[in-house]
């Protein structure tokens, strides 16, 4: 065992730790020293092939729970996990330790220690050991053992207030190594603060209330626009147990400031009426009220107290606009307009006044287009972060948040990492775990750095936490409960902090954002397909005799099309976009000229009717319908070859507008027929039909005359030529004289085959 004790890996007793870290620093610079000296050392070891574990590497440890994650005087800690054999030999004989200390020194302490992989004599502190100790005869290849550690925290070594490094440690042997060595080992913190602190810092916790868009820009056609979703997905979030259930329901326990999306909050309040899904070409009914009803009710009692952030509607890709939208234009007034109808919804819907002064661009990153857009919408604060807006000076300490960087704004810096703790797949219990430990510690260290000064830090997690993120979030401010080292600050107090003059107010230049996030910007032709789709509705509108119908839904669709939450999902963005527009056209289309056939007039005027169609539920107004020939001889309402005529048409009716028209001359003319608005914008297709002129001349109306006038003279020649038959043959009758021969010359000559004489018709 003298020998073993000597290899990395293998637990030292505690009369060996003294000896071995006063021999580190002598023989530490002649070691260096030789590695330095081997050429391409490093390189030959990273080209050989992959081993299954090994060393303290061979046993996985995970810690699945820590209690309490802040001890007190009198406390028994318990911790429990799960060991599995990665290597390829059983274990023998393993024995489960908790390993406590050093107390480390400040957040880049904390950093170091949680990058540590791997147990490293000297540097990792001996286990508790004795009766603590968890014995496992036998750990197989492969297989997962329990296990539970429970010591009294008077064991545990804990001096000074601070953060302790802590850890759980499997030891064992082998076939192949049969000497007891460390072989897997798992670390975490343990904040240690046995009375209460005079100096708290300030602690400011966003919890956001965001989802992705499901309402589409379309309503049924019944009275009360009966709103249309795209899928039912916004039921399952909310429903109990869904992810924004559980946002309400922790969050009702937690002091935090509520970041709420308007959009989400006019999207549940239009699932708690009536409302469709599509399916298809088709919709069905919804069925998720009582679940919308419950889940506003739980919200309303949870924030009538507290402060409520109100983001622009559909929370707008501040950092798209300012990069790829802000020079298509009407991009800007959209965001305006998210921003004015933010405040009347939340009003309305959670009857609480929020505040709407705070723009939250992506994970916080800033240049100086966006904090340019931030502020054109109203915005007097921006919530940054400060991997985006770096301490540049050299502070032992974290500054407080907000900090002033010109033109009237505060920028509110919430800290990096304590903002990113809580991503990845917290779904692990040792994840988990370790996300709740690390943020305690981190917040100590920071408490620690500057104890005199009164600093007030702010958390911006991730806009859309998963439930399991959302659980462990709540349970590391839980841990912080009590006369800890931080105190609870809303997000409009922290703003208003006496900022550290020493901290960096200079927004980092437009270089400095960083490119994956850039890749996932919204692209120009997404604002532009914006901009078409809102010039279609603006002309639309026009035309309307209740164009709110219209206007507040697609005006929705237009800043739900611009929504932050289309990072990353560039398809669905598009397909949204595409929906919006492609409904609007359909609707503008219920608006159109029937088809006409082509139209033959005799004379010089007569009248051509045009219809138009109107299938939409509303009326249509200040709409005028314009002919225009390319005859000159042709001529409509005596007013030259274009004319123009009001169209007026109530909602499921046609209307049929009527032309007079003259004509000089036979002849053919194409005419053209199309809808314009009033201010001459051109309103669906245009229909072009033609006119046959054939007139009617004085010789051919004397032919017709004298053709007339035979047929009468036939006519009466032909009756009295009968009436004298029928008197004759009843003459006979009476006297029994013979019947008469009749006229053996025909009244009329055989049709000639010869052409006709000048001025008749020939009949063919």
């Amino acid at each position: 065992m003298a020998e073993a004790a000597d290899f990395q890996g293998m637990r030292p007793s505690p009369a060996r730790r003294w000896l071995r870290r006063t021999a580190s620093a002598v023989l530490g610079a002649p070691l260096l020293a030789a590695l330095l000296a081997v050429p391409g050392a490093g390189a030959a070891e990273a080209a050989e092939p992959v081993k299954a574990p090994s060393g303290s590497r061979t046993v996985d440890v995970s810690l699945d729970t820590l209690s309490p994650s802040v001890p007190a005087e009198g406390d028994t800690l318990t911790v429990s996990g799960t060991l599995t054999n990665k290597g390829r030999e059983t274990i023998d004989k393993a024995e489960v330790d908790l390993l406590v200390g050093p107390r480390l020194s400040g957040r880049g302490e904390v950093d170091d220690a949680a990058k540590r992989t791997g147990y490293l004599p000297g540097v990792d502190p001996a286990a508790i050991g004795g009766t603590y100790t968890v014995k496992v005869p036998k750990l197989r290849k492969g297989i997962s053992q329990d296990f539970t550690l429970a010591v009294p925290v008077s064991k545990l070594g804990l001096d000074d207030p601070g953060v302790y490094q802590l850890g759980v440690s499997v030891s064992g042997r082998t076939a192949t190594a049969p000497y007891e060595a460390v072989l897997g080992i798992e670390r975490s913190f343990l904040p240690w603060q046995p009375g209460g602190s005079d100096s708290r810092t300030g602690l400011t916790f966003l919890w956001p209330l965001i989802a992705s868009p499901h309402v589409t820009a379309e309503t049924a056609s019944d009275e009360q626009q009966t709103p249309v979703f795209a899928d039912d997905g916004l039921a399952e979030e909310i429903a109990p147990g869904g992810r924004l259930a559980q946002m309400v329901s922790l969050g009702s326990q937690l002091p935090v400031t509520w970041v709420v999306d308007p959009d989400l909050l006019a999207s549940v309040a239009a699932m708690a009426g009536t409302y469709e899904i599509k399916s298809g070409d088709t919709t069905v009914p919804g069925r998720n009220q009582d679940v919308a009803k419950q889940w506003l009710t739980d919200l309303e009692k949870v924030v009538k107290d507290g402060k409520v952030i109100a983001l622009p509607f559909a929370d707008p890709d501040l950092a798209s606009i300012a990069h790829r939208g802000r020079k298509v234009s009407g991009t800007l007034s959209h965001l305006q307009n998210a921003s004015t109808v933010a405040a009347t919804t939340v009003e309305t819907i959670l009857h609480v006044k929020p505040s709407t002064d705070f723009a939250w661009p992506v994970n916080g990153a800033v240049d100086p287009s966006i904090v340019d857009v931030a502020t054109s919408a109203g915005a007097d604060h921006v919530i940054a972060r400060s991997d985006s807006l770096r301490e540049t000076g050299g502070l032992p300490y974290t500054p407080t948040a907000a900090r002033p960087i010109g033109g009237g704004t505060t920028a509110v810096v919430a800290d990096a990492r304590l903002s990113t703790m809580f991503e990845g797949d917290m779904s692990r219990a040792d994840a988990s775990t370790l996300a709740v430990q690390k943020f305690l510690a981190q917040t100590l260290a920071l408490s620690e750095q500057a104890p005199d000064k009164a600093r007030s830090i702010v958390v911006a997690p991730q806009r859309m936490p998963t439930t399991a993120q959302a659980q462990t979030m709540a349970r590391a401010l839980q841990a912080l409960s009590g006369n800890r080292w931080t105190k609870p600050v809303e997000l409009v107090t922290a703003a208003d902090v006496k900022p550290d003059p020493r901290a960096n107010t200079k927004v980092p230049g437009s270089a400095s954002y960083p490119k994956k996030l850039r890749k996932q910007e919204l692209p120009t032709q997404a604002f532009e397909d914006i901009r078409t789709t809102q010039g279609s509705l603006d002309s639309f509108q026009t035309i309307l005799t209740q164009p709110e119908r219209v206007v507040t839904p697609f005006g929705n669709a237009v800043n739900r099309s611009m929504s932050t939450s289309w990072r990353g999902r560039p398809l669905e963005a598009q397909l949204y976009r595409d929906g919006v527009s492609t409904y609007l056209e359909s609707l503008t289309n219920e608006v159109q000229l029937i088809e006409k056939s082509d139209v033959t007039l005799s004379g010089r005027s007569a009248t051509i009717p045009v219809t138009v169609q109107n299938k939409l539920v509303q009326g249509v107004d200040r709409l005028v319908l314009r002919l225009k020939s390319d005859n000159i001889r042709l001529k409509f309402n005596d007013d030259g070859t274009v004319a123009e005529l009001p169209v007026r048409i109530a909602g499921g009716h046609s209307q049929s507008v009527k032309f007079d028209t003259a004509t000089s001359a036979n002849g053919r003319a194409q005419v053209t027929a199309r809808l314009f608005t009033e201010d001459g914008t051109p309103y669906g297709k245009e229909m072009t039909f033609t006119v046959k002129v054939s007139e009617v001349t004085p010789t051919v109306l004397l032919v017709i005359a004298g053709g007339l006038l035979l047929l009468v003279l036939a006519g009466v020649r032909m009756y009295t030529h009968r009436k004298r038959t029928v008197a004759s043959d009843t003459a006979d009758g009476d006297g029994g004289e013979p019947e008469q021969p009749s006229d053996p010359t025909p009244d009329t000559d055989p049709e000639s085959g010869a052409p006709p004489g000048t001025g008749e018709k020939v009949d063919r």
